[in-house]
């Protein structure tokens, strides 16, 4: 069967492949397009295999909302800085994105076989390896989370065009202009300091125990407290302790915008007098491009802080 310009252009449109391997799978199925729908997924399976053992750590991090109640981020990568700025790949990753605020998966497998959205004979994993075969690197669905405001209000942040999202969760019986402003100053913060925990109580005892033993290990070892009583070095470490906590808690951290340097749970004090309410965070979900996988060094959160008059 003679393949034409249209069915070429037919097979590419539906499925993003390239212009030649479009007419070469046309040609291999003697002009049946499902076929070579077929052929190209699977094609695009092999490669996304071929690709398997390289390193994607670049790409971006996407916050969608529905309201004020509801937002999911996602992290989806690449292996180069170029394909995320691919206005494809920011289309895809956004689609993902949105998939996930809609989805009820509890973890990343049950999420990669959920039905796509926009075309239900396919999966999330299906797409993505079509994405594959198209842009021509290895891609990788790396996370998503999904926050759901009981009582309250979300709000979100982004940084760097897509290298950290944010999401902060707050209970609060009032949910105007002044607190979502606050409470997107918190997020700010969160991507600029990079918190652990949302108060020191939410810290365990075993971290706690864990620091404690670290503390006093480097205490000892320092020929300065060669001659200190035990209780000295007990009271030493707990000082030591309580200045850690501080900066990895974030209620408890300095509010970077204050001038006074007023904590963060202050300012929100401060926030919920001035709006007759009583603002408390619940959670916050802090995604960053490649966070712990292996890539050229770039730290966005000093960045963030610079930004931000720090």
């Amino acid at each position: 069967m003679a393949i034409t310009a249209a069915m070429v252009k037919e097979l590419r449109e539906m499925t993003g492949a390239g212009m030649m391997d479009c007419k070469k799978a046309l040609g291999e199925t003697d002009g049946n397009m499902e076929a070579a729908v077929e052929l190209l997924r699977k094609n695009g399976q092999a490669k996304a295999e071929k690709k398997a053992s390289r390193i994607a750590a670049e790409g971006l991090c996407k916050v969608v909302t529905n309201g004020d109640q509801v937002a999911a981020v996602v992290e989806v990568n690449s292996e180069t800085d170029f394909v995320a700025k691919n206005e494809k790949f920011q289309a895809f990753v956004e689609a993902v994105a949105n998939q996930a605020l809609a989805s009820s998966a509890s973890d990343m497998d049950a999420f990669m076989a959920e039905k796509w959205a926009a075309d239900e004979s396919k999966t999330i994993n299906d797409v993505l390896v079509e994405q594959i075969a198209t842009i021509g690197e290895k891609l990788s669905i790396r996370r998503f989370e999904k926050v759901e405001a009981a009582n309250g209000c979300v709000v979100t942040y982004t940084h760097g065009g897509g290298r950290i999202g944010v999401i902060v969760e707050a209970a609060t019986e009032v949910v105007n202009d002044a607190v979502k402003e606050a409470l997107t100053n918190v997020a700010m913060q969160v991507a600029a300091l990079y918190p652990k925990y949302v108060s020191s109580s939410d810290v365990s005892e075993e971290y706690k125990n864990h620091e404690k033993e670290i503390l006093l290990a480097q205490a000892k070892n320092d020929p300065k407290n060669a001659n200190k009583p035990e209780e000295i070095l007990e009271k030493m470490i707990i000082g030591r302790l309580n200045k850690e906590l501080k900066e990895v808690c974030l209620l408890e951290q300095e509010y970077v915008k204050a001038e006074n340097k007023e904590t963060v749970a202050k300012y929100l004090e401060n926030v919920s007098k001035e709006n007759g309410t009583n603002i408390s965070i619940v959670k916050f979900v802090r995604f960053e491009t490649g966070e712990g996988m292996e890539k050229k060094e770039e730290n966005f959160a000093e960045e963030v802080a610079k930004q931000m008059g720090m």
